[in-house]
């Protein structure tokens, strides 16, 4: 099984930049043409938040129209920068969103991974919070199949960059959800996105990875008093390869023209 891993392309409407300076639109369209050329193709494409960039009908709309060229079924997951009504009405066509409240949802019927969506935003915030709430729901979720290998995704990470602008505005009571996933180590990995980075650190018991935006990038800036800063460094999206008996490989896929291929490895 493989799946696609894009994240944060915050979608703006249609002429209207990222921030004023940046066509995210664009940016995550050269993301999508490059994942329609991966050989084999994924079988799945998940997206983790921030789908929009200021959680309008007219993003939503375009985001419709961007998400249209993806063959692939496609599972999204809200950011702290998705209204989540504006969501859930705007992808009222996606059956596996539940028709109130957060937008946790199971999948279990694209391969041999289940896939569980946990909403962690906090409506008007931009940090993320694991409530006891939705750590029940998981609890409750992962109960259900404990044998069957299990990705969970999620927004903001439960853990701390180092990018300190950032970790302002993780994912709280990261103990309370430590200690579901410590439960179920059927939880192969818990992917996120909200950094803009791709990061990697073990987590009760799982890998955590994090997404890189589509668009651009949370500047590498670990001192603790450093200013907050983006580039536009290539963007990228990761690859998840699931094979029975060897288990879950992530890959980073740099989104771009590049010199090659080369005769030789």
């Amino acid at each position: 099984m493989l799946i696609a891993h894009l994240s944060d392309p915050h979608i703006r409407p249609r002429g209207e930049l990222y921030q004023g300076l940046v066509d995210s639109n664009a940016m995550f369209d050269a993301a999508v043409r490059q994942l329609n050329a991966l050989d084999p193709a994924p079988d799945l494409v998940i997206v983790t938040g921030d789908i929009v960039d200021r959680g309008t009908a007219a993003e939503y709309g375009q985001a419709r129209a961007a998400l249209r060229s993806i063959r692939q079924p496609v599972l999204l997951l809200p950011g702290n920068h998705d209204d989540r009504d504006a969501f859930r009405t705007a992808f009222a066509d996606h059956s596996y969103l539940p028709a109130t409240g957060p937008l946790h949802f199971a999948v279990g019927d694209k391969g041999p991974l289940r896939i569980l969506g946990l909403d962690v935003t906090v409506p008007r915030e931009h940090h993320g919070e694991a409530s006891e709430e939705a750590c029940a729901w998981l609890a409750a979720r992962l109960s259900e199949e404990p044998e069957r290998p299990t990705l969970v995704m999620l927004h903001q990470p439960p853990l701390e960059s180092g990018i300190a602008c950032i970790d302002a505005y993780n994912c709280r009571n990261g103990m309370g959800l430590a200690a579901v996933l410590a439960a179920h180590p059927q939880v192969e990995r818990l992917l996120c996105g909200h950094v803009h980075r791709f990061m990697l650190a073990r987590f009760a018991g799982t890998v955590l990875v994090t997404a890189p935006s589509t668009t651009t990038a949370i500047a590498l800036r670990l001192a603790p008093d450093a200013e907050p800063a983006s580039y536009v460094e290539p963007p990228a999206f990761l690859l998840h390869r699931w094979q029975e008996g060897a288990g879950l490989v992530t890959h980073l896929v740099p989104v771009g023209n590049f010199p090659g291929p080369l005769p030789f490895f």
